[in-house]
């Protein structure tokens, strides 16, 4: 499960840009020549290992940020836990796929109202390019809408927008409507609009869509919102230790290692690094064959070795909440 599957077919090779205004971490009052993260667990309400696993990544480890899939079962657990410890910096996972065999879940404006949106088994489609085949535009601003909406019923104002299997970047009448309901309501988005360098592609990659990206990050900039140097999305992929232990100890070194890596190769700038979290259950591995490369995201989360780094090489923590407290004092 990627992210971002649209945008990185539209980056550009490294030679083709070359950092020369500030980045959006210094424009919103970060110190100059900083890495600034704020280290995400999306999928959130999606079980009850999901909203333990970010729950403890946080309150144990150095994550700082997560969202949540609104259609999802495990929704009312977070929510009600959020809402005695509102500190937590949460936002929308919005979600128009339900990917999974055996757990899955509907569209909640309701099937009537976004047909497109939904298979014959009456719940969202499994895949991104099934959601760009049938859907309208029209029926995932709708979707949108319901999700935030069944947020605010609950009493939860959500701190930012994000977007599930990266559905709202396949394409560009669907990244219009993510944007537009973020701007209008005045709720930060992802969305890398500085230098890009950590999803910068391979040597097809053109620099026209990068200009792209940068006249969205300033559209999002001018509308109020703050907005993200670069993107950090690939720890889905880092399946585990090459000799297969699945043990505990195994994934956290390897997961460890991994994010210790990725962060150093990090430049300067706002950036948000992805991750999905999850507690060992015996129930997990039922909905998902994905259970070792989240267990081994939570265990790197709470393993010292990687507080240490960060704390070691100066690593600013943020989280969107303070990064939009930062751009309502910039004029």
């Amino acid at each position: 499960m990627k992210k971002l599957l649209f945008l990185l077919a539209f980056l550009p090779c490294q030679h083709l840009f070359a950092q020369t205004e500030p980045t959006y971490a210094e424009k919103l009052g970060y110190p100059k020549g900083k890495k600034v993260l704020i280290i995400h667990v999306d999928d959130v309400g999606m079980s009850y290992e999901s909203n333990q696993g970010a729950i403890k990544a946080i309150r144990e480890g150095v994550a700082n940020s997560l969202s949540v899939m609104m259609p999802c079962g495990w929704v009312p657990g977070f929510v009600h836990y959020w809402k005695e410890n509102k500190d937590i910096d949460a936002g929308l996972h919005l979600t128009m796929t339900s990917e999974w065999k055996d757990y899955r879940w509907g569209p909640l404006a309701g099937k009537t109202n976004v047909k497109g949106l939904t298979d014959t088994e009456g719940a969202l489609w499994r895949s991104v390019a099934d959601v760009v085949k049938n859907a309208s535009p029209d029926e995932v601003e709708t979707e949108i809408r319901a999700q935030l909406e069944r947020a605010r019923t609950m009493g939860f104002e959500p701190t930012h927008l994000d977007s599930h299997m990266g559905t709202l970047f396949a394409t560009p009448e669907f990244l219009e409507r993510y944007l537009k309901v973020g701007m209008q309501e005045k709720i930060p988005v992802m969305f890398p609009g500085g230098h890009n360098t950590a999803i910068q592609g391979e040597e097809k990659m053109i620099a026209e869509r990068f200009e792209m990206t940068q006249k969205v990050g300033k559209q999002l900039w001018a509308a109020g919102l703050p907005v993200l140097d670069d993107l950090e999305n690939s720890s889905y992929g880092w399946k585990g230790p090459e000799n297969g232990d699945k043990s505990e100890k195994a994934l956290q070194k390897y997961k460890t290692a991994k994010y210790i890596e990725a962060i150093g190769k990090l430049k300067p700038g706002l950036t948000m690094v992805i991750m999905h979290c999850t507690i060992h259950t015996e129930v997990f591995p039922h909905i998902s064959d994905s259970w070792p490369t989240r267990e081994g995201d939570f265990l790197a989360m709470i393993d010292p070795e990687l507080r240490k780094y960060i704390e070691k090489e100066g690593i600013v923590l943020t989280t969107w909440r303070e990064a939009m407290q930062r751009r309502g004092k910039v004029k």
